[in-house]
């Protein structure tokens, strides 16, 4: 592991476990077992922290994503269960949702961060509007959009929220009845004909 990759990964750690407080060039020292001084060489400033974090986080979260689709686009059946899978990933490691939920919280606060977050948005949205536009979404820039916003509030409900994990079954039925819903026609879990 590349030290960059090291010093962002205990900087998840730490935001997991201490929050926006705990997390300190020294800490992250600590953490990763790097001598002091370590991670301010590589990155100065907390804002340059911060942004090295977020892309580790950005960019462990797009491996999720990209080994899902297994180097093809899914049929509209198989979405579901492609969407159940990434969702179930996310929820199973706490500790990059939990430091992803501190970083969008600071970057409320941080213009140059919200920047940053914004275009890391932009790489799981992007690819949510094509995967519905492909599975014959009539409007698949705001199907796309409400499906990482519907993914979003089940992680939020699961690891922030008053909510339990999902099983991977109800996560596979709860994305089954929404894009049911979105696309039109077939039947949701249950045998019921979905609404549009």
């Amino acid at each position: 592991m590349k030290r960059s990759e090291a010093v962002a990964e205990a900087a998840i750690t730490l935001l997991a476990e201490r929050g926006m407080r705990g997390l300190t060039h020294r800490a992250v020292d600590e953490a990763a077992g790097l001598p002091p001084g370590s991670t301010s060489n590589l990155a100065r400033t907390r804002a340059a922290l911060l942004e090295l974090t977020l892309s580790r986080l950005t960019e462990l979260e797009t491996e999720v994503f990209a080994d899902g689709l297994a180097g093809r686009p899914p049929t509209a059946a198989e979405l579901p269960d492609l969407l159940a899978r990434v969702l179930h990933v996310q929820l199973r490691d706490r500790r990059r949702t939990l430091a992803r939920y501190e970083l969008a919280l600071e970057a409320t606060r941080r213009p140059e961060l919200r920047r940053i977050y914004d275009r890391a948005g932009r790489r799981f949205r992007d690819p949510a509007v094509a995967l519905l536009a492909a599975a014959g979404s009539a409007d698949p820039v705001r199907h796309g959009h409400r499906l990482v916003a519907f993914g979003e509030g089940i992680m939020f409900d699961a690891i922030a929220g008053a909510g339990t994990e999902p099983s991977l079954d109800e996560l596979r039925e709860a994305v089954g009845e929404l894009l049911a819903g979105m696309l039109g026609g077939g039947s949701g879990p249950r045998g019921q004909q979905a609404s549009t």
